[in-house]
């Protein structure tokens, strides 16, 4: 039950490393390690000298990224943690800095946020998705925003409402939309059914 053709789904072209770039930023969540890891095995690790790497997840990626030896390396506790530093990283970057980002698409679309909110063209970073497909819903009616949905419909965690998810997503909320299936007939939503594992 998922409505499809919707043009604004994100697309995610890879960490392709850009190796003529002064600095190179990387914001990477969970599975994202991956993503740097094997675009080290193309291209080699000549970079990380250049490179700041951001990382918030589990602890055996976080040995695997510590090991690169880049210029900086940093692991964060939370995700909103990891975007502060984020910002603080781009608020004092420099010109020639590519930013990268990498992990789930409720991560990726929270750090695309901190980059747009910073005057970072949307089409100048390099994104890869890893790790699960769950969602991050905001809800159109009361405006709350549910992370990790894996089902549609789905209750709302704010006000309560069964959520149609739909396939449009928000580059300005990172996150998708999610509508009243019920709206119309009271008690009449259909079963949830996992559609992002």
């Amino acid at each position: 039950m998922l409505v499809v053709g919707i043009k604004s789904r994100p697309v995610y072209k890879g960490l392709v490393i850009d190796i003529h770039s002064a600095r190179h930023l990387f914001a990477l969540e969970g599975e994202g390690a991956e993503a740097l890891l094997d675009q080290i095995k193309s291209v080699g690790s000549g970079f990380l000298e250049k490179a700041e790497i951001l990382y918030v997840g589990p602890e055996n990626q976080a040995g695997k990224l510590r090991d690169l030896k880049s210029f900086d390396f940093w692991t964060a506790p939370t995700i909103p943690v990891l975007l502060n530093r984020l910002k603080a990283s781009l608020q004092a970057a420099r010109m020639g800095t590519r930013l990268y980002l990498s992990g789930t698409e409720g991560f990726i679309g929270q750090a695309m946020q901190v980059a747009l909110d910073l005057g970072i063209d949307f089409n100048s970073i390099r994104t890869e998705h890893r790790g699960s497909t769950a969602r991050r819903v905001q809800c159109v009616h009361c405006k709350g925003i549910t992370d990790n949905v894996t089902t549609s419909p789905f209750t709302c965690s704010h006000c309560g409402l069964p959520l149609l998810v739909r396939d449009h997503y928000s580059r300005r909320l990172g996150a998708f939309q999610g509508v009243n299936i019920d709206a119309e007939d009271p008690g009449s939503a259909p079963n949830p059914e996992v559609l992002f594992p």
